[in-house]
């Protein structure tokens, strides 16, 4: 058996006052969103009288667990319908994404692709410099696609960033391996499904995140480009939501009370947001830290 390396007093100092660091940056990382999940379910007096910080309150005048905000937010059918097509846009905007990001990853890691220098800065400048929202919008009117699913899924279908991360992840790959693909009489499709692909799950599991959470929480291009209330995404629905709550204080005569209910449906409606993809998350989370660290590094 291998010998311990015994830790000094000062490494053993030294380990506590890290993990108390850590501890400390964990904490300051969560607290907020303690501090909205319990806002959510807190009731309007409590949430006026500033009480609600890390934990509900549960003595006093309106302590205890209150749901009447989330239920505020459910009550609306189109709610529920926005979330369901939100999931579909979402699953093709990242289908799409994929696809598009494989095709021009793989034919940019290739160096004998033709202008392969060219096209990759035109992909570069495209992440510093852009049309702006006029043109875009000019353009997809000009295309037919306002107020279309199209509207939310194309014009942001394929990133600049993402597609750098999965060509330097395919770059890193051996090239004895395609070679050796193209000696047993593989084409490219064959070499790009059967060699490639498979060596760069953990890249693609994590592009899948960025595009799914990207499209997921985005919701300024429909108000842009969307005026039909069925092709309304969730979270522009919820903020048209919290508008409207907010409007609404002005009609009561405690408009102090009013703004803190206002205050308790913003915190439930982030949180109907954020809990798919907090679902989703633990399931892809070994492949999204590996993807990275695999896409980061360049041999």
């Amino acid at each position: 058996m291998e010998n311990k390396i015994k830790k000094s007093t000062g490494d053993r100092i030294a380990d506590v006052i890290i993990y108390i660091l850590i501890g400390l940056l964990s904490f300051i990382c969560i607290l907020p969103f303690f501090h909205v999940i319990s806002t959510s379910i807190s009731s309007n007096t409590v949430v006026a009288a500033n009480k609600v910080w890390f934990l509900p309150i549960f003595t006093g005048e309106g302590a205890g667990v209150n749901i009447d905000a989330y239920k505020q937010v459910i009550a609306d059918s189109s709610i529920r319908w926005s979330f369901i097509y939100t999931v579909i846009i979402t699953v093709l905007f990242t289908l799409l994404g994929l696809f598009l990001t494989i095709c021009a990853a793989y034919a940019l890691s290739r160096e004998r692709m033709m202008g392969r220098k060219t096209i990759n800065t035109i992909f570069i400048i495209t992440m510093y410099f852009g049309a702006g929202l006029i043109p875009d919008y000019l353009l997809l009117d000009t295309l037919g696609l306002l107020d279309t699913t199209a509207a939310l899924v194309c014009p942001l279908a394929i990133s600049a960033y993402n597609m750098i991360i999965l060509r330097t992840a395919m770059t890193a790959i051996p090239k004895s391996l395609e070679e050796a693909a193209q000696l047993d009489g593989c084409d490219d499709f064959r070499i790009l499904f059967q060699v490639m692909l498979p060596l760069v799950v953990p890249t693609l599991a994590t592009l899948a995140l960025f595009y799914a959470v990207g499209r997921w929480n985005s919701y300024s291009d429909a108000m842009y480009y969307i005026q039909n209330d069925a092709l309304k995404p969730l979270q522009y629905k919820l903020y048209q939501l919290v508008a409207a709550a907010a409007e609404s204080s002005a009609l009561e005569a405690d408009a102090g009370a009013q703004a803190q209910n206002a205050e308790v449906v913003k915190s439930a409606t982030i949180m109907c947001a954020t809990i798919p993809i907090i679902i989703v998350y633990p399931f892809i989370q070994k492949y999204f830290v590996s993807g990275v660290m695999i896409g980061a590094v360049k041999e």
